[in-house]
C-alpha cells in the first residue's frame, strides 16, 4: 500500500487492540514458520498497525501537554510541543 491513508479496519481499531495484533503479528514473523507471502502481508499489516498506534500516541501526547499549571496554581492550557 502506498496510499497514507490507514485501512479502514485499522483505523477503526483502539490503541490497545491495535498493539495487541501489532504483537501478535511480530511474535509470528519472529518464530518464521509463515510462507512468504503471508509474512510479507503480515509485515505490511504491521506497518499500518505501527502507524495508527503512533498517531494515537501523538494525539494522546498533544491532549496531555496542552494541560499546565501555573505556578501560582493556575490550571491553564497553551500549545503542544510535538518535537
Amino acid at each position: 500500500m502506498t496510499d497514507q491513508t490507514l485501512p479502514p479496519d485499522i483505523a477503526a481499531l483502539s490503541f490497545e487492540d491495535a498493539l495487541a495484533e501489532l504483537e501478535r503479528i511480530v511474535r509470528q514473523l519472529e518464530e518464521g514458520k509463515a510462507k512468504l507471502d503471508d509474512a510479507i502481508q503480515s509485515y505490511e499489516r504491521g506497518t499500518w498497525l505501527k502507524r495508527h498506534c503512533e498517531a494515537k500516541l501523538r494525539e494522546a501526547q498533544a491532549k496531555v501537554d496542552r494541560i499546565t499549571i501555573a505556578a501560582d496554581g493556575t490550571i491553564g492550557a497553551e500549545p503542544a510541543r510535538l518535537d
